[in-house]
């Protein structure tokens, strides 16, 4: 197996094991963490997903290269059929996924690893990560996203000048660019990945899946459409019984507050 799952708390916490590689992407892990995503979606035991690497020294370095190679030898359009549409194939799933997905970097996350830390929601960096986007070295363009994500996360300039030279970048850089959200203590990293998936957990999937959508398919639209895709998705949340029941609430507990102040600082 390439890809090692754990159920936890509504939780899925899925580790690429090739650590021997480095926990590089050859065709067939990436083909079973699309299935996974597959039977994620309609499995109501997971709420979250967790995306991490095995062993100490790497998240992912990238794509199989030895693999890769082969099928550039078959020529483009075996490339493009085994490799390229693949990897984005699985990035974009990645990155509509309705269930939030985080990244937890504990080691290199180059390539094609870099390109899926772009793709997730939400990611969580330990302070021995280290970031590259090395495609350049190899005479090519990153194939899963990179020149897409990259340039919408961190600014064109910013991104430029990593997709051009292909040097290593630090967790505080990633940090800094927004391909992450907090960088941690290497042993604190699964813990935070976790608090934070439960932070999210606590609210109604329907409304966190409406806020996926609409970030998503709003940021490669204009400001107009992507307002229309918010109001969609508010369209789709507002007959449902969880939204009628959260106003309620909301509106029992100000009540509650109200009688309380007016109970210790009565008129008089």
């Amino acid at each position: 197996m390439t890809v090692l799952v754990e159920i936890q708390d509504r939780i899925a916490l899925v580790t690429l094991d090739r650590p021997d590689k480095l926990n590089a992407l050859n065709f067939a892990t990436i083909d079973r963490l699309l299935d996974l995503l597959d039977a994620f979606e309609v499995d109501d035991r997971i709420g979250a997903v967790i995306l991490t690497g095995a062993g100490d020294r790497a998240f992912s370095a990238g794509a199989d290269i030895a693999e890769f190679a082969v099928s550039v030898r078959a020529g483009s359009a075996v490339a493009l059929r085994d490799f390229v549409r693949r990897g984005q194939s699985l990035t974009a799933r990645l990155e509509a996924f309705p269930k939030p997905v985080i990244a937890a970097v504990n080691g290199l996350a180059f390539g094609g690893g870099c390109e899926i830390t772009e793709a997730v929601h939400l990611a969580v960096a330990s302070e021995r990560a280290l970031f590259a986007k090395p495609e350049i070295q190899l005479g090519m363009v990153p194939t899963f996203g990179g020149t897409q994500r990259l340039p919408r996360l961190a600014g064109r300039k910013r991104a430029l000048e990593l997709l051009l030279t292909g040097d290593p970048f630090t967790p505080e850089h990633a940090l800094e660019l927004g391909l992450v959200n907090q960088v941690v203590p290497h042993g604190e990293l699964l813990p935070s990945a976790r608090h934070l998936a439960t932070r999210i957990l606590r609210h109604e999937p329907s409304a966190i899946a409406g806020a996926i959508a609409a970030v998503t398919r709003g940021l490669n639209a204009s400001i107009a459409e992507g307002l229309q895709i918010e109001a969609e998705q508010f369209a789709r949340l507002a007959p449902t019984r969880t939204l009628a029941d959260g106003l309620a609430g909301w509106l029992a507990r100000k009540e509650i507050s109200a009688s309380r102040s007016a109970t210790c600082h009565p008129a008089g």
